[in-house]
């Protein structure tokens, strides 16, 4: 038995304050500069937002056996939590200052499993359609050969920030 792992974040509420203050690309822009907390589920995870741009998010994971579901691969859930964070980022990336999101939902599709052996994975948002209260995205998880491991829609509510 006798693996083990540690890790730090720092305090969320930090982050939180602050993003109403910008436009969405700007706040990501913040956190992946390390001018921001990145979220404690990052940290919790071992996931990184290395990517952002307009109406796109890339977050980057390498798989370990902490992120193994019984049968030796790596759990369902992780793959839909960058899912949801490369759709959700991408779609924050493109609100004006004083707007938030939040998934409405989330439909995944797993094509291929994910082992200690795939190596990096990258999962890629991008934003279909957007409106006053409802924006449409998608994220594909890709391994480094850029074959599609598994993709996802998600609808994000739009929503004025407690700051606005």
């Amino acid at each position: 038995m006798g693996r083990s792992r540690t890790y730090d974040w720092e305090d969320p509420a930090i982050s939180a304050a602050a993003v109403g203050e910008r436009s969405g690309l700007e706040f990501l822009q913040e956190i992946a500069a390390g001018r921001l907390p990145a979220p404690p589920v990052g940290a919790t995870l071992g996931f990184t937002l290395e990517e952002v741009a307009h109406g796109r998010a890339v977050f980057r994971l390498i798989p370990g056996e902490e992120h193994y579901n019984p049968i030796g691969s790596v759990h369902g859930g992780i793959y839909a939590t960058l899912l949801d964070s490369a759709a959700g980022c991408a779609v924050q990336s493109t609100l004006p200052p004083g707007m938030g999101y939040t998934s409405l939902d989330l439909t995944v599709k797993f094509l291929r499993p994910v082992t200690v052996d795939t190596g990096p994975v990258r999962a890629v948002g991008g934003v279909l359609s957007s409106g006053r209260r409802t924006a449409l995205a998608e994220a594909r998880l890709y391994d480094g050969t850029d074959r599609l491991l598994a993709h996802a829609t998600s609808t994000c509510m739009l929503f004025p920030t407690p700051a606005a």
